[in-house]
């Protein structure tokens, strides 16, 4: 007899993600009218079949839960009723449950003595049976494996999924009319303003900023709280630090808090950092707690505004996730929920960019957890997305935006044009192509046409774009003609996706990178890649001053958490204001924690070179730092590196690590520290 293991709850892969996504961009409000997002929403397959063969010494009976109506069929006869409970006969045997929900994802629950629902389950959304004369029914459909997760219990179904929540007090209030008092959380916060013992109608004005909140006729978010229509606490989440509340005459209450709504993680295996450097320091710890807030059912990008999920901002919270909390169940959710259904309408988010960050984001989830699973999971719609992708290109099989899709590139503050054949976007389809290329070898599929393609765009690309005089890629062909503006976008791209080869590399980093007439990036978005291509050149120490003056400047100007775009130029309200509207910055927004992953990867220099950390290498820099230490999270636990200017030391819980240090590579032991002296 097979050895009992834990049942779950399963469902088809993808949709507990697209329904859960469903709520969670819904969620976005602007002044109390709800916003939904830009792009198509797909829903869940209200009927699933889930079957499994079973082959058993004696009869089992096993129970049935279901979110949904069922029907059950035992070796392909329909049996009657929706039992709760089912005898199955010894021997062989095939059972198939069909389920529907038109509410929330098809899902099913079976626990018996050896039959249990878990990931070894098929589902399918089309069984496409026939029935013969005997009434027994006879399918051909597309099965897959069932999806789970921690749904472990019977009692806590998938629809029943949410964030956990702690109660938060303001640090300070002030009276600031008659009617009117402001509330001081401390620091940006996120979840649900509480009133105790509420009697009459209260006015609430959210604000990240103290001007926001008491600014009521152009705050981005408020709220009309009134007793008994109320028990206490506010219908919908909101991002905020400070609360300005209004009384109706003849309102009465208690006190003014909140359930502050988080996802939880284990600090048994999250990343750390601390060096010699207290500004640093600081802004390590606020570019994690950026990390946090943001890090929600999905990855979003900022708490306050869009709260949708973006793939420009996801696959920068992705890198980021692995250097801090290694969510990798996260990660998976993200992209399924980014992805949604066929057929293909539109680029991911309707953006041509991120559509191909969507495709890295896999092959790097790949590399940093070896779960082939998930890339064999994603495989079709990699397909299907790269066949509309390729459907679009123009004559000279360059993409090219269309009047229904949106070039973003990056928020920029001088004269740049998004229109025509944008080299960047050239760069960014060659490596989604060479993604393609990568995973189909993976997964063991004659994909070579891939590489080809990618091969192909490379040197188109170096033809195109590439001047020898400037030694730099020209920004666009727009009307046939070459736009010669030379921005660092596609020149820092080119060093980070493998475009530039050494020599190109170094004519780039002079000509562009560090050449003061380029015109500036301000947002942490693209300073993300700036930073690291300047990081790839091992300028580590410029790389800590540039962190101290923008990340350093957002904390002098009072950031508590890390802010959708930063320009040192503006001063006072002029940093609140964003896409016309006073109080349109995100000053929570995702992109903005980038020292995180700087930090793992190029001071702790810790990176995997095989797939789950099977072979990593730990290159430590300290730049102008005196002394650093901390932890990167891994597959198999932490990765602890400690340097000073006299030595370095290193503890490993697995894997297989080289230290290195200058000309020298020293293999890292397990479970055991290693130190070499400098």
């Amino acid at each position: 007899m097979q050895e009992r293991n834990k049942a779950t709850w399963i469902w088809y892969p993808g949709d507990f993600e697209i329904w859960l996504g469903n709520i969670f961009n819904n969620r976005r409000t602007e002044r109390g009218a709800m916003f939904p997002p830009f792009w198509k929403q797909d829903s869940h397959y209200v009927t699933v079949e889930f079957s499994h063969e079973f082959d058993l010494d004696r009869e089992e009976t096993i129970t049935i839960t279901c979110e949904g109506q069922f029907n059950l069929a035992l070796d392909g006869k329909l049996q009657f009723g929706q039992p709760k409970t089912f005898v199955v006969p010894p021997g062989k045997h095939k059972l198939n449950l069909k389920v529907w929900n038109q509410v929330t994802p098809p899902a099913l629950f079976i626990e018996g003595e050896t039959i249990h629902t878990d990931s070894t389950w098929l589902a399918t959304y089309e069984d496409k049976i026939w029935i013969d004369e005997n009434g027994i029914a006879h399918g051909s459909g597309i099965y897959v494996p069932a999806a789970s997760w921690n749904f472990d219990s019977v009692e806590t179904s998938p629809s029943q999924y949410h964030l956990e929540r702690s109660e938060q007090y303001p640090v300070s209030q002030y009276t600031i009319a008659t009617n009117g008092t402001l509330y001081d959380f401390g620091r940006e916060t996120f979840g649900y303003l509480k009133i105790k013992n509420l009697q009459g109608t209260l006015h609430i004005y959210y604000g990240e900023s103290r001007e926001e909140a008491l600014d009521k006729d152009h705050c981005e978010t408020l709220d009309v709280l009134s007793s008994p229509l109320c028990h206490d606490v506010a219908a919908s989440s909101k991002a905020f630090r400070f609360v300005y509340i209004e009384a109706e005459e003849g309102t009465t209450f208690d006190e003014v808090l909140m359930d502050y709504e988080y996802a939880p993680f284990n600090k048994d295996i999250s990343g750390t950092f601390r060096c010699s450097d207290e500004e640093i320091n600081r802004i390590w710890e606020v570019a994690a707690y950026t990390m946090d807030l943001t890090t929600r059912e999905f990855f979003m990008d900022g708490i306050k505004r869009d709260r949708w999920t973006w793939s420009g901002d996801a696959i920068q919270s992705y890198l980021m996730n692995y250097y801090l909390r290694f969510d990798t169940e996260c990660v998976k959710r993200t992209i399924r929920q980014l992805r949604g259904k066929d057929p293909v309408t539109a680029h991911v988010n309707t953006i041509m960019d991120y559509t191909f960050y969507w495709f890295k984001s896999i092959h790097d989830y790949y590399l940093y957890t070896a779960d082939i699973d998930f890339v064999r999971e994603m495989w079709s719609r990699m397909v299907t997305l790269m066949d509309y992708v390729e459907g679009r290109l123009n004559k000279d099989g360059m993409a090219e935006g269309q009047p229904d899709d949106w070039i973003f590139v990056d928020w920029v503050d001088f004269p740049m044009h998004k229109r025509g054949t944008l080299c960047f976007e050239q760069i960014l389809l060659m490596k989604a192509m060479e993604t393609m290329a990568l995973c189909a070898k993976l997964l063991g599929i004659n994909k070579s046409d891939y590489r080809v393609k990618a091969e192909q765009l490379r040197n188109k690309i170096k033809q195109t774009f590439w001047n020898y005089e400037k030694k730099a890629y020209y920004h666009a062909i727009e009307d046939g003609k070459m736009n010669k503006q030379i921005t660092k976008f596609p020149n820092m791209f080119a060093i980070l996706y493998g475009l530039a080869y050494e020599e190109e590399r170094r004519e780039i980093m002079q000509s562009v990178m560090l050449n003061p007439t380029i015109d500036p990036i301000t947002t942490p978005y693209m300073r993300f890649y700036e930073l690291e291509t300047l990081c790839i050149d091992d300028l580590q120490t410029q790389v800590l001053q540039e962190i101290r003056d923008y990340w350093g400047g957002m904390l002098r100007e009072g950031a508590t958490s890390f802010w959708e775009k930063y320009n040192p130029e503006e001063t006072g309200t002029q940093h609140l204001a964003m896409y016309g509207r006073p109080y349109g910055k995100s000053l929570c927004h995702a992109w903005g924690a980038s020292p995180i992953y700087l930090i793992g990867k190029y001071y702790l220099g810790v990176q995997p070179t095989k797939p789950g950390y099977e072979e990593y290498t730990v290159k430590p820099i300290l730049g102008d730092l005196e002394w650093m230490e901390g932890d990167v999270p891994s597959p198999f636990g932490k990765i602890h590196v400690t340097m000073s200017q006299q030595e370095v030391s290193v503890y490993s819980d697995g894997g297989r690590g080289t230290l290195i240090i200058g000309e020298k590579a020293i293999e890292i032991p397990v479970k055991q520290e290693i130190k070499i002296g400098l």
